[in-house]
């Protein structure tokens, strides 16, 4: 063969190679339908830290290799509502923050609660009624000389909060003004307990009725400054009188309060504020139910809320079974100094993320929301020294923390009004499902295996294929 055969068969062969090329590209396009809305999106983090949130665009179609796991997603068996995931703003974290540069705070800010493809979203904030342990100093809205009475409480001030919380909420309120903020106390004024203290003690049934008004007068100063408490729990561990500041309200305590005194006198004050009751360990579910089964103070409650310091996350459901008319909330877990991501990050997703919300939980806490480098601050004689915030604030400077990566992988997809749907586990991959509110399908899944794992996702008419090596957690968008 000449050069100029040589030449003439190459060209050919390159033109009926494009052809061939083109009509295959074609081909594949038309019967997968290729377009940037035919992609599922998965969001990765290794426990390694390798990954952090890694996004990766995947096509859904018809598995290449047999699953070792199948996740079936059933849209049609609905479950609770989500009002969102969050972190608890200490008034140290505000502090904090606000100490922060203007433009170093907004940069954070906007990181943490808007929703933008950099940010994490979060949709739900709870705040301390008063000091919590997580203070410089414990203080109440109605502190007096030892010895003295305001039954009237005409010296009420939310002083204390106008420094640094009601500033960083009302910045907060521009990023995210639907953002839902839970209130909880830690102690009444010491005036009103048994042992005029701030740490321990139970209130006075004299001024139950007090502090009953002490919460509407809350509620409405709140208002005033342009912030809405959206729910409030009656006592923040009410069987841990150990933190400084703390309150020991037994059930039969808690009851008798709400029935006679709370709950009447946020009626007559046209308090629209939830009441949500318990706010402690998974491992007294009893406490929670006592209160329910009374129905003069069940009527002015909305539901139940849970830390996991003790017990096991699937009291949640022991409570939903016993009322199902209830709403659950899951409020608080901390990760203590100096955290181990692999542990923690695992153990939380399990619990806080996945387990909280297939236990019918409507939200999901981690603690504290910003410390600094030693943990600081908080309060003397019973305050937490060792709680590790989500973020570490050293000057304007800011680390993840693993708190940050579990919250992260939910509120960032998972937005208020989606709904949790059903979905199977099997062989140790843990999962959630939600639809939301925009119509897609969101799946939380950890392989809590020693193994990579190809995991086929299934939901209606869509099939997806991924693989999670050993621990990683996986946020899939559909």
């Amino acid at each position: 063969m000449n050069i100029k055969e040589t030449t003439t068969s190459k060209a050919l062969l390159i033109i009926v190679t494009s052809l061939f090329l083109s009509v295959i590209s074609c081909k594949n396009k038309d019967e997968l339908n290729i377009d940037k809305d035919s992609f599922a999106k998965l969001y990765t983090t290794t426990l390694d830290q390798n990954n952090l949130l890694k996004e990766e665009l995947i096509l859904p179609g018809k598995p290449v290799n047999a699953p070792d796991v199948t996740i079936c997603v059933d849209t049609n068996k609905t479950f609770q509502r989500i009002d969102g995931f969050r972190y608890t703003l200490t008034g140290g974290s505000a502090m904090l923050i606000n100490k922060m540069s203007l433009a170093a705070k907004n940069k954070l800010l906007q990181e943490v609660f808007g929703i933008n493809k950099e940010d994490i979203g979060v949709s739900y904030l709870r705040i301390s009624i008063g000091a919590s342990d997580l203070d410089e100093k414990p203080w109440s809205y109605n502190d007096l000389p030892e010895g003295e009475k305001d039954i009237e409480l005409q010296k009420f001030s939310l002083a204390n909060d106008t420094l640094h919380l009601i500033p960083v909420i009302k910045d907060i309120l521009k990023i995210a003004p639907e953002i839902k903020i839970m209130g909880s106390p830690w102690s009444p004024p010491a005036w009103m307990k048994d042992n005029n203290d701030t740490r321990g003690g139970s209130l006075k049934t004299e001024y139950y009725n007090i502090y009953a008004n002490y919460f509407v007068k809350y509620i409405k100063a709140m208002k005033s400054n342009g912030i809405n408490i959206d729910a409030i729990t009656v006592q923040n561990e009410p069987l841990h009188p150990g933190n400084n500041p703390s309150l020991l309200m037994l059930a039969e305590q808690q009851l008798a309060f709400i029935k006679n005194y709370l709950g009447p006198s946020f009626k007559d004050n046209d308090i629209s504020t939830k009441i949500i009751i318990y706010d402690h360990n998974a491992d007294r579910p009893d406490y929670p139910i006592s209160i329910l089964n009374d129905p003069d103070a069940a009527q002015y409650i909305d539901g139940s809320a849970f830390h996991l310091y003790g017990g096991t996350i699937d009291a949640l459901t022991e409570v939903h079974e016993a009322h199902p008319n209830k709403n659950l909330y899951f409020t608080e877990q901390w990760i203590g100094a100096p955290g181990n991501f692999k542990e923690d990050f695992s153990w939380h997703v399990e619990n806080i993320i996945i387990g909280a919300m297939r236990n019918w939980s409507k939200t999901s806490l981690e603690w504290n929301l910003a410390a600094d480098e030693n943990q600081n601050p908080h309060t003397d004689r019973g305050g937490c020294s060792s709680c590790l915030g989500a973020i570490t604030i050293i000057g304007d400077t800011i680390i993840r923390n693993p708190a940050y990566y579990v919250i992260a992988h939910a509120s960032k997809f998972v937005r208020p009004e989606s709904v949790r749907v059903d979905s199977n586990i099997s062989d140790n991959i843990m999962n959630v499902a939600f639809r939301t509110s925009e119509g897609n399908i969101v799946v939380i899944i950890q392989n809590k295996n020693e193994q990579e794992k190809t995991i086929a996702i299934k939901v209606e008419d869509k099939s997806v294929q991924i693989k999670l090596t050993a621990g990683t957690v996986g946020t899939l968008i559909l």
